[in-house]
């Protein structure tokens, strides 16, 4: 026991010395490899993977902020509760056609972002920063022209930016607070007009039954088949979401 304690302080020492010698081993170096393609160098595998994640984690943000899809999503979410059903559509199905609804408007946008900026990004015509203000451009056209100037002007003055000369001056910054006030504010005045309809079945529901004495029951009860029936032969899903759809592309 004592002749291994005296071999102990020198075990310590030559681990010591070995771990040191293992932290001052150089590091690695990391290399990336643009490739070759007939029009030029183009990007890797492995760069294009790193560059469509980041895109994918941002797709919710852009998605929530600079498309049409604010304003139906809580149109959806009006006509379900002006028909007064609380889980029907459910929020799965509200947000799935919402979507649908907002990849068919969005699409020539799209369209000119992959001709203008994927495709020559992908070949390595573009910087990141010319990619970006390329990407930026038929996004602001979009947006400039559902944003009202009055939402816009509070957010110009907020930020203390002077007046854009051009809409390409406008920040994006100030742009896309705007557009979604400008967005939310449409979506209640289409919820507003929503409502009317079965507020009307409503009140006569209820003229019925206190003429009747028929207070104990709830006239939601009674005037919820009655709001079906009349969406149903008014074709609604026809005419909110062509009114949706014609408010961007019309």
């Amino acid at each position: 026991m004592n002749r291994a304690l005296r071999w102990l302080p020198l075990i310590l020492l030559l681990g010591g010395l070995s771990l040191h010698a293992q932290q001052a081993a150089p590091l690695p170096s990391v290399t990336v490899d643009f490739g070759k393609t007939p029009t030029g160098p183009a990007l890797s595998s492995s760069l294009q993977a790193v560059l469509l994640l980041t895109v994918l984690s941002l797709a919710p943000t852009i998605l929530m902020t600079a498309t049409s899809f604010t304003r139906i999503v809580v149109v959806m979410h009006f006509l379900r509760q002006g028909l007064g059903l609380q889980s029907t559509p459910s929020n799965q199905v509200l947000i799935s056609l919402s979507l649908v609804l907002t990849f068919f408007i969005m699409a020539p946008t799209a369209r000119e972002i992959n001709a203008t900026v994927l495709q020559p990004l992908q070949h390595n015509q573009l910087t990141v920063d010319q990619a970006l203000d390329r990407t930026s451009a038929p996004l602001k056209v979009f947006m400039l022209r559902y944003t009202r100037k009055k939402d816009l002007a509070l957010f110009l003055g907020i930020a203390k930016v002077p007046a854009p000369r051009t809409k390409a001056d406008v920040p994006m910054e100030c742009l896309l607070p705007a557009f979604m006030i400008s967005e939310l504010k449409t979506a209640f005045e289409i919820g507003f007009m929503i409502f009317l309809p079965f507020l009307v079945v409503d009140m006569v529901v209820a003229s019925i039954l206190l003429s009747m004495g028929m207070m104990m029951l709830p006239p939601v009860v009674i005037s919820l088949p009655f709001k079906i029936l009349l969406f149903v032969l008014v074709n609604g899903w026809y005419l909110i979401v062509g009114s949706l759809v014609r408010g961007y592309t019309g």
